[in-house]
């Protein structure tokens, strides 16, 4: 059994949507959760989606995210009978923030802090369930971010430099706490580099599984790291694109950042502080040889290479949005601010 709770954000269109990509359920939005109706965009109004249909247009925030975890709660109880896959995709901390009064009233970084408190709360019921259904020691949970935090709505990246919608590695750098009980050592700390790009070949070898053969997977097997963080990563280089622009490049401990020729050794300069291109010529110009490599493959808009293996994004012919805006619907929340 598979399901989404929470942001999608890969195609509002019936094609794309979750259902149409391996998920049996879903209960969630189909975007960000700022962009319905408020004062800097006048857009559709946001839609809460259940499967494929629009359930409610512009719903209360500050309660949504009660509304996900109750779904979330059953469906584990439903499916505590056979395997399954549950996907919980939080609206938190992307903006706007919208937390209940209680974590408000105890948040020491106002909003964005309520905000990451709650979802410790959402954490704690969701283990508590899994020990009360005694599922703990059978389920493999990971808990991980998509990007950096934004610096502007209160968040820290500290030590790392930058933030979201930067190649530093406050923007690409983020958690990832793996929890299984007797399978994964508690308290345990793996340096080794590794990828959201990796979750699925690694789930795949858990579940004695093949990732699909019918296209690149640049993901890899990373459950050897789950079960003895001492090995070493099975990337020896990371590529960092903005969008289309290839900005930088990693080769395990040394990152070389293309247009401006910085070179940071990120085991002993985890804030990208000093460059040391001049002191290591020949790291950069190696580095800089296998930035041409990966041109090849996927393309760099800086350089105008297409790149030979960029599939085309999915596209529909007469797209429709999914909500239209009455001025004589009662919205819960007319506009977000």
């Amino acid at each position: 059994a598979t399901k989404i709770v929470g942001k999608w954000h890969c195609g509002d269109q019936p094609e794309f949507l979750p259902t149409r990509h391996g998920f049996d359920s879903w209960y969630g939005l189909p975007y960000s959760n700022d962009m319905g109706i408020s004062r800097g965009y006048a857009g559709p109004p946001l839609p809460l989606m259940r499967g494929e249909e629009v359930i409610e247009e512009q719903p209360d925030q500050t309660s949504l995210t009660e509304r996900y975890m109750e779904e979330a709660l059953q469906f584990i109880r439903t499916s505590r009978e056979q395997r399954f896959f549950l996907y919980f995709a939080h609206m938190y901390v992307h903006t706007p923030i919208y937390a209940p009064q209680r974590f408000l009233e105890q948040s020491q970084n106002g909003k964005f802090g309520a905000a990451v408190e709650h979802i410790d709360h959402c954490m704690s019921v969701l283990l508590y369930e899994l020990q009360k259904l005694d599922l703990d020691s059978r389920t493999l949970v990971i808990f991980t971010s998509d990007n950096g935090g934004l610096l502007r709505a209160g968040g820290s990246n500290a030590p790392l430099r930058g933030g979201k919608a930067t190649t530093w590695e406050g923007g690409m750098r983020v958690p990832c706490i793996m929890r299984w009980p007797g399978r994964i050592a508690a308290g345990g700390v793996c340096g080794e580099m590794a990828t959201a790009m990796d979750i699925l070949p690694t789930l795949a070898h858990i579940c004695n599984q093949e990732p699909p053969g019918d296209r690149i997977i640049d993901g890899k097997d990373i459950s050897p790291l789950m079960f003895n963080a001492s090995l070493p990563s099975p990337h020896d280089v990371f590529y960092y694109y903005y969008e289309r622009e290839l900005q930088a490049i990693r080769v395990q401990d040394w990152k070389l950042h293309l247009s401006s020729g910085e070179l940071y050794n990120l085991r002993e300069d985890v804030g990208e502080t000093i460059d040391v291109a001049a002191k290591h010529p020949n790291v950069v110009q190696d580095i800089r040889q296998r930035a041409n490599a990966c041109r090849h493959d996927l393309g760099d808009s800086l350089q105008g290479v297409a790149g030979k293996n960029v599939r085309p994004c999915g596209q529909v012919t007469t797209p429709k949005p999914l909500t239209t805006y009455d001025p004589n619907h009662p919205y819960m929340i007319a506009m977000y601010d």
